[in-house]
């Protein structure tokens, strides 16, 4: 089965796409041709939309599935007369909201995305600047500034894991690559190990981390099995020791694994630092 979902808006179109596709993601066996429609802002633009989509139901032979944020009425209005089944998010949210909190909204579109908080959006912007100068542990000294600071062996998830949490929560986060004579010895650095209490071991399975460096050096011994394999062993050994907390990102997204820092963090007793 095939379905063609329009995702529309007067603004960006980021908050339609998330939800509809977080809605889309339930249904399996069928096969969504996904396309972003930001800025349906007129009635033009809107009746054009409705023609796209009749066209794409002649072509599946199924109405396609519009996901929208529309806030002007007239607007909605077109495409819900359209030949589709119409989906609007804020629909079922907005009224009541405003009836519980006992104001009107403002009914402004793209007010979700917009910086409404200067100093969180600040915040934002140098930890992500933050992850970047302190990726692959290019200056351990400054990690007694990070909020959390990542480990593990090469290719484990470290600077995706570690952007995501600059970007999304505003988090100084800063990784540490094990290196092959901190195997041996069996320790990390001590300007590392300092950072115990905001240390986050990262983990994958041998199958998983073997393909992932194949591909970035085929035929090496860096993505031999053999290496794999006693570098995570190594790892693990040493995450033990050092009590440090290990996240396994074979199978989780960085999502998840962002999830799960946050809410260890959230935990974790105040040390004081």
């Amino acid at each position: 089965m095939k379905r063609t979902v329009f995702f529309a808006s007067e603004s960006t179109g980021i908050t339609a796409e998330t939800l509809g596709q977080s809605l889309l993601s339930q249904f399996d066996g069928v096969e969504f041709e996904e396309v972003y429609m930001p800025y349906i802002n007129t009635e033009a633009r809107a009746h054009a939309l409705t023609i796209r989509m009749q066209e794409a139901s002649e072509r599946d032979g199924a109405r396609p599935i519009c996901v929208a944020t529309m806030l002007d009425e007239r607007i909605g209005a077109i495409l819900r007369g359209g030949h589709c089944f119409y989906i609007e998010v804020f629909e079922h949210f907005v009224a009541p909201l405003g009836a519980e909190l006992g104001l009107v909204p403002s009914r402004e579109s793209g007010r979700s995305h917009a910086i409404t908080k200067p100093s969180y959006y600040t915040k934002r912007i140098e930890a992500i600047n933050f992850a970047m100068n302190n990726d692959d542990g290019v200056r351990p000294s400054s990690f007694r500034h990070a909020d959390v600071v990542l480990t593990g062996v090469s290719r484990s998830g470290k600077t995706p894991t570690c952007l995501y949490l600059a970007m999304h929560y505003g988090l100084r986060a800063a990784n540490y690559p094990i290196t092959e004579p901190d195997l041996e010895r069996g320790d990390l650095p001590e300007e590392v190990r300092e950072m115990r209490s905001k240390l986050f071991g990262l983990t994958i399975d041998v199958q998983r981390l073997q393909r992932i460096r194949e591909e970035r050096r085929p035929g090496s011994d860096y993505a031999s099995v053999r290496r794999c394999q006693q570098e995570l062993r190594a790892a693990t050994e040493m995450f033990k020791r050092l009590r440090i907390p290990v996240m396994n990102t074979t199978s989780q997204s960085i999502e998840e694994i962002a999830a799960q820092i946050l809410r260890q963090m959230k935990n974790a007793p105040d040390n004081g630092d």
